[in-house]
């Protein structure tokens, strides 16, 4: 793993109740037992940027990659593709696990595209707490006179997840396209807040 995360650490963050996890069930055969998928099913991530796919309720199983997009429209996408596990979703991405590599990879289907997103799903855990931490815990200072320089302070927080994440593994951030790095610059514009939280209120009151 490139990151430790544990599940005492989200829960102490977010609570127990905020905390999403994938069952053993949910995922083929040949996944399961898997590093990714062990993480995804015992430490989770908390709710809210990121969702984890709702396994289908017939079946119990998460969906293929074939059966949300079409494969062979992404030229990039490697030949057992379709074959991997729809885990998450991120803005408009569907995120696939590659049992055999453990990479988690973000398919497009709007842009057709489809990119490696992180080494391995301790990543994935890793930033989705960095920057849901800073949408619960961030606050303005309610001054319009402050307002400038609260927006400064935003953005270096951003900065300092990118840098410290992307400094073990430089996928999530690899360019200024890849989700994540549109996810930090809405959070750094002041989007993604929460009403509930105390950016939010102190933002819009």
């Amino acid at each position: 793993m490139l990151f430790d995360v544990t599940r005492s650490e989200l829960a102490d963050i977010f609570g127990e109740d905020r905390l999403a996890t994938l069952p053993a069930t949910a995922f083929p055969p040949r996944t399961v037992d898997t590093e990714g998928a062990r993480l995804l099913q015992t430490v989770g991530t908390p709710t809210g940027t990121l969702r984890l796919r709702e396994p289908d309720q017939n079946s119990g199983r998460l969906p293929l990659v074939q059966d949300v997009v079409h494969a062979e429209d992404f030229e990039d996408a490697s030949r057992d593709a379709g074959q991997w596990p729809v885990i998450g979703l991120l803005l408009n991405a569907h995120l696939a696990l590659d049992p055999g590599s453990g990479t988690v990879h973000a398919f497009d289907p709007d842009e057709e595209t489809v990119r490696p997103l992180h080494t391995d799903v301790s990543s994935l855990l890793h930033v989705t707490l960095r920057f849901q931490r800073l949408l619960e815990e961030f606050t303005f200072s309610g001054e319009d006179d402050d307002e400038e320089a609260d927006f400064e302070r935003l953005e270096r927080e951003v900065e300092r997840i990118l840098q410290e994440a992307g400094g073990i593994d430089p996928l999530p951030f690899g360019d200024d396209e890849t989700v994540w790095s549109v996810v930090g610059e809405e959070i750094a514009m002041g989007q993604r807040f929460k009403r509930s939280s105390p950016g939010a209120r102190s933002l819009y009151g």
